[in-house]
Formats: C-alpha cells, structure tokens, sequence
C-alpha cells in the first residue's frame, strides 16, 4: 500500500481560474496544510454546484448529491473518513440517501511506511527508540483513520501492540471538522425537520479527544476497573513507560475478528453476544461510562467466545441523571405512560416537547428499546439484513417530524444511539438468539442514581478522569 506523506505547512492549494478571491482563501487556509485545501476541494465543488441548482431553481437529484459527496470523500484519509462513518450510523442525521452511500465509505487509511515509522517513534521515544524493543515490526498489523498498529515484543519477552498517532492529526481534525460544519449547515438548508448542531459539536469533542492517547490510557485504566470481575470481556494493560501523547503501547491480544465466528455454531455466537452485550451495558447501568464504537475493528472474539477491547478512544461519560432517564424511558414505554417518557426525554435533553413530537420519537425509542421488552428468546430484528437494520423506522421518523417537527437532539443522544446501532449490527451479523429482555433488565437491576453517582465519581478519580459533563 501506499504510503501517507506528512503534509508540509508550506504546501497551498493550486491556483485555478477563480482568480484572486480564490487566491486570496487558498493563502489563508494555507496553515491549515494542504490536508484543509484538498478536503475542502472535494467538498467545495460538490457545494458549489448543489448552491447553483438551488439558486436557478433546478430540480434537486438527492440520489446523485449524495453519490458526488460520497465521491468527493472517498478519495479522503483521515478524520473526515470518520466522521463520515459516524454520520452514517446515527439514523437521521444526514438524509436516508447520503447516509447510505456514506456507509459504504472504506475507514482504513493507508499506513505510513517504515521510513515514516521510524521518524515518528524517534519523536515520541528518542533516537534509541528501537533499543527499548527487542522486537518492532516493519508492517502495520492494522491501520484506521487516525493511526495505525504495530505488533511488537518487550526486552522482556511480552507480546505488545504499539498504536501510533498518523503525522499532524489535530490540523487535519480542525480542518475536516469545518469540513463537517459546513455539511450539517448544507443539511439544515435541505431539510430542516432535525437540527443537527448539537450532534457536530458532540462529534467534534469526541474525535479531538481520540487524539489525545493520555486520555486513552486513563480509559483503559477505567474499564479495566469497571470490568475486573467479567472473565468473558479481556482489556490490555498500558505500558505507560513505552507510551506518549501520540503513541500508546499495550499489551497484545490474541484473537480473531468477529466476522469469522459467522459460521459456528449457535451456542457460540450466543456466548460472543452476550459478552458484547455485557462489555456495552454493564458499564453505563452501573458507572454511566458507553464505549460509543461498536466498530468491527475495535474487538477481536477469543477462541473461548470472550471478547477483547482494543480500542478506547471513543469512550462517553455521562452525567447519572442521564443514565436514569435512558432507564426511565424504558419503563415508561414498558408501562405505555406517557408523561413519565416525557419526563424521561426530558432528562435526556430534549426541549419543547409537545405531545406529538413524544409519540413521533417513541416511534424510534420503539425500535431501539423493542428487543429489551420483548421476553422472549429472539434475534435482535427477525428477518432484517444488516445493512437495513433501522432504515424503516427512521424513515417513518424523519416524515412525521417534517410534519410536526423541528427537533434538536441533545448531545448525549449521539453515542448512545451509535451504540445501540452498532450493537444491533453485531447481533445481526452473528445471527445470535438471546432473551434480550432478560439481559438488560439483569443490567439495570436495582439500578439507584445516587449510588451510581458514587461508583461513578470513584470510579472516575481512581483512573484519573474528571467527572462527567
């Protein structure tokens, strides 16, 4: 594979026949590195000519908007490449048809090569870097979108996976991020029955943090706590004396991807789905803690059906009140009360709720809570692939909420909904058959807010985090 060339804060945009005006921008995003210039290049053309139909009253081909902006990302690395993913699985966030072409974005970034390698691990640990090792391999055992892994042995035997940040990531974050703003507002012009500004800055501060490989550690540091007495769910441990802002050294995991149990046996995929469900819900009932990743890539499945985390750069901590209103909503749509899931939705954020806007969003609690009250040994949707898993409810949601919307979801909705997509897929695609009320009313069991706040606020201090905003 190819390999990234740092991007160099000289580089500017090409010239084109725009003529001054556009001279005059391309000089003063030039600092934002030629990462700012190309992304924008993408974006800015496929806005240019949507502005163009819309202002001589062209009939708008959303189909074929959406494959363009699909086409102007995906010859992009990085965050963008993210945020794309992101955006694709948080239902009605973007319309249906940009969603679905999206999702098809790839998320693996090409890795650096080894001459590259070598200079960024000599930033991070010193010119005697590789002495530290007695083993570094050359080849990237995985790239993503914002680093990539190397499989390596300690001095003293241990088998270690060094995760290395790609070459000026927070410019290329700020960049694509003015990027992604400039997408909800195109967004908000097209179809204003959600108003997604709360969602862009949700995203924005959880991808800055990904950046941030300290605070990845004190994650880690979090769940190993949070999951010590759960045998099926393995966490690494952290090398911190091998580890930088930018270069995060654990310890390696043996396992294989989950798309390779598909074929097993049912008893097996239902043991690798009720570790899933567990290493999910477990840390939210109990320390309001949601790892908001699901990703195929940031878990491998033991050959005992155990589940290993690898990835902890996606992780929401939310406020125990929070907490208490997911659970609440619960039970008001258990009970078919509909004050208490006002309340609910309430504490959960939303604003200005009218009875109509609470039924037309207990339509989509509906789907996401429906396999939880459901007592019944089922799959998560019967007779729903993969890729359609929640595209129909959405859909039903988006219509009514034209009609008697806007709505703005709050931020916390973000990775709450992104995790229970995501789980959904998981469970799809294992095809597992769980009583899945059983599971989650054993999460929620005795659930008490004012203890949840104190295991939380423990929990949090002891990994070295603040408390949840």
């Amino acid at each position: 594979m190819s390999e990234e060339k740092p991007p160099q804060g000289k580089d500017k945009p090409p010239r084109d026949k725009a003529g001054p005006a556009r001279d005059k921008e391309s000089n003063r995003l030039s600092g934002r590195m030629s990462r700012y210039a190309r992304v924008g290049a993408g974006v800015g053309g496929f806005a240019a000519k949507y502005a163009g139909q819309r202002f001589f009253g062209f009939d708008v081909d959303s189909d074929k908007n959406a494959r363009e902006l699909a086409a102007a990302l995906g010859g992009l690395k990085g965050p963008i490449m993210k945020v794309a993913q992101m955006m694709a699985t948080i239902p009605e966030a973007l319309p249906a048809e940009y969603a679905e072409e999206l999702a098809q974005l790839q998320s693996a970034a090409p890795p650096m090569g080894w001459l590259f390698v070598k200079r960024r691990m000599m930033a991070e640990l010193g010119p005697g870097w590789q002495k530290r090792f007695a083993e570094f391999e050359k080849e990237a055992a995985a790239a993503a979108s914002l680093g990539q892994v190397h499989k390596a042995r300690s001095l003293e035997g241990t088998a270690l996976a060094c995760k290395l940040q790609y070459p000026d990531m927070q410019s290329a974050v700020n960049a694509d991020l003015k990027q992604l703003d400039f997408i909800f507002s195109l967004y908000r012009r097209l179809d204003p029955a959600i108003d997604p500004r709360e969602i862009a800055e949700e995203i924005g501060e959880r991808l800055r943090e990904e950046l941030d490989y300290d605070l990845e550690a004190r994650h880690i540091a979090l769940y190993r706590d949070m999951l010590s007495d759960e045998p099926r769910i393995e966490v690494p441990d952290v090398l911190p004396e091998l580890s930088t802002k930018r270069l995060l050294t654990m310890s390696w995991l043996e396992g294989k991807p989950l798309l390779s149990f598909k074929e097993d046996t049912l008893e097996r995929r239902n043991a690798i789905a009720s570790a899933m469900f567990v290493a999910w819900w477990h840390p939210f009932s109990r320390y309001g803690v949601i790892h908001g990743d699901p990703h195929l890539g940031n878990y491998t499945v033991r050959e005992d059906c155990g589940i290993n985390l690898l990835d902890f750069g996606c992780i929401r901590k939310f406020p125990p009140s929070f907490v208490e209103g997911v659970i609440e909503l619960y039970r008001a749509l258990e009970t078919n009360d509909t004050d208490r899931a006002v309340a609910a939705y309430e504490r959960w954020g939303f604003k200005n709720l009218s009875r109509k806007l609470v039924d037309i969003l207990n339509l989509w609690a509906g789907f996401i809570y429906g396999p939880l009250l459901d007592d019944r040994v089922r799959t998560i949707a019967d007779g729903v692939t993969p890729g359609e898993y929640g595209r129909a409810q959405a859909f039903a949601v988006h219509k009514a909420l034209k009609e008697h919307g806007p709505v703005t979801p709050p931020r916390e909705f973000v990775f709450m909904d992104r995790a229970a997509i995501g789980l959904g897929g998981v469970f799809l695609h294992l095809g597992a058959e769980l009583n899945f009320y059983k599971l989650f009313n054993e999460a929620i069991d005795a659930f008490d807010v004012t203890q949840l706040e104190k295991r939380q606020g423990r929990a949090l201090k002891k990994a070295g985090l603040t408390s949840a905003a």
